[in-house]
């Protein structure tokens, strides 16, 4: 008995749940804006049921209008752009070195890009911790 009535108390909470749908076509690595999304009734495991969650991320594909606002879909803004020349950073202890790369794809704070050293062309991985700025790797191997 006690098991149906906290299902008949869980039942129209669930039923209470908003999903967010898009209302216009949002392309792949837009950022989202307030009027990019719409509350729309029933709840579906994933997708986003708040606007705050979702303004101002970026969509990682292309969602349709009607479709619902997956979060695995979304994600940071990106700060640097593929092919944008950045600031290379290697510390180790108190040596710090500078010099200039070209990054090999997109990223936000956090992310992993490669970049092309320009003076000495080769690749390395670092940690976007800026616009426009990468940590290198502080191991040997990974010297820019």
């Amino acid at each position: 008995m006690r098991v149906l009535m906290v299902l008949l108390m869980l039942w129209p909470a669930a039923g209470l749940a908003d999903s967010l749908v898009a209302t216009r076509l949002i392309r792949a690595t837009e950022i989202i804006g307030p009027g990019d999304v719409a509350v729309q009734p029933g709840a579906i495991p994933g997708v986003a049921n708040l606007p705050d969650q979702v303004i101002g991320l970026e969509a990682r594909v292309a969602i349709y209008p009607g479709r619902p606002v997956r979060l695995a879909d979304l994600g940071p803004a990106a700060v640097i752009e593929r092919n944008e020349l950045v600031r290379m950073v290697y510390r180790r202890g108190g040596l710090v070195i500078l010099s200039e790369g070209r990054a090999l794809a997109r990223g936000a704070l956090g992310d992993t890009v490669t970049v092309m050293n320009l003076g000495s062309r080769q690749s390395v991985q670092g940690v976007v911790t800026t616009a426009g700025m990468v940590e290198v790797a502080g191991s040997a191997g990974s010297l820019p």
